[in-house]
């Protein structure tokens, strides 16, 4: 039987192969010397760095540790033993957002290739219930993700890389042209023209669960270029706090809005030049991190419990925070419960 809770909405966010290290310590001081990864280490130190981790992590990150830490909890701080990990076994893309959003580390989803995901999501389980068919959309910079949540199957809206923005609105209009007449440095629309439509779009047709899927931490870490990922999540930041007073300016969203906030894997250790790179080859890659902020979820800040979860949970936890109990003919892990 579904349960009652305060939330009405969800909103997603993901930080495409944003690491642990960085949520929870703030700079990595060793790559920031580093001038093969970081020429202009020391504008970062000055900008982000700190005499310790809790103060780095707040200057580069301040509203995952003014708000979030304070009003929501986060998890997967692994120096304080609480681990959160990927359940897949290939620690890369398209096999953990399968896995993200379907509750199944499926084993035959293996590679990033444009292939329909047989997998019910939980986005398309949730369109198929009475109030929200057609109130379920996505906005990302990736443009694998209309096949990942099957966009042609499930429903679901999806707005991805040089898709045409939907001209509805002035501002939507506006962020069309900005995106058709700016220059493309990453190979496809910067991650701020993907929040900024998503966000014109729930101000514009009131979705009950909108995703927005960044991906340029991912492409700067390849890159090599420590200092733009740095700058990269700042920046990202910095729209998750006006996502949230965006959704805490409007009635339908206020105080009835669940904000998730994780990423699909992780990376190379601290340190260490394999920080680039992620997969099964690449220790580290499958250590990640998640985050919660909403009216059902008590705020415990930084979670310092010795436990291990995994990123499969948080298809059954986006349900369950709307009193929704998700099933698939595919297996589904169970929810996080404390985030209830």
């Amino acid at each position: 039987m579904a349960q009652q809770r305060k939330t009405e909405n969800i909103v997603i966010v993901t930080m495409d192969g944003m690491r642990w290290q960085e949520i929870f310590g703030g700079v990595d001081t060793a790559l920031a010397h580093n001038e093969h990864f970081a020429p202009e280490g020391q504008e970062s130190l000055k900008n982000f760095g700190a005499d310790s981790t809790a103060s780095s992590r707040e200057r580069l990150l301040p509203f995952f540790w003014g708000t979030i830490a304070k009003q929501g909890q986060l998890y997967g701080n692994r120096s304080e033993g609480n681990l959160v990990n990927v359940a897949n076994r290939y620690q890369f893309s398209y096999p953990g957002y399968n896995e993200m959003f379907t509750g199944y580390p499926d084993t035959l989803v293996n590679s990033n290739d444009k292939n329909y995901n047989k997998n019910t999501t939980v986005l398309e389980y949730i369109n198929q219930q009475p109030g929200f068919k057609g109130k379920v959309a996505a906005f990302s910079t990736w443009d694998a993700f209309p096949y990942i949540l099957n966009m042609p199957r499930s429903g679901v809206y999806v707005n991805a890389a040089m898709d045409s923005i939907p001209a509805t609105t002035p501002a939507l209009t506006l962020i069309g042209e900005q995106v058709r007449l700016s220059p493309k440095y990453l190979g496809g629309r910067p991650d701020e023209f993907t929040y900024m439509a998503g966000r014109e779009y729930l101000k514009a047709n009131h979705p009950r669960v909108l995703y927005i899927a960044f991906d340029d931490t991912d492409e700067f870490a390849h890159a090599g270029k420590y200092d733009e990922y740095l700058k990269q999540a700042h920046a990202e930041d910095a729209m998750l706090a006006d996502l949230w007073h965006t959704l805490q300016s409007q009635p339908q969203y206020k105080n009835k809005t669940t904000l998730i906030v994780l990423c699909d894997h992780g990376r190379g250790g601290a340190g260490l030049p394999t920080w680039t790179s992620h997969g099964q080859d690449v220790k580290e890659s499958g250590q990640i991190w998640m985050a919660f902020l909403g009216p059902d979820t008590r705020a415990l800040g930084e979670i310092k419990t010795q436990q291990q979860v995994y990123q499969q949970q948080i298809a059954a936890t986006i349900a369950g925070l709307l009193g929704m109990q998700f099933s698939a003919a595919h297996p589904v892990a169970p929810p996080l419960t404390h985030v209830f």
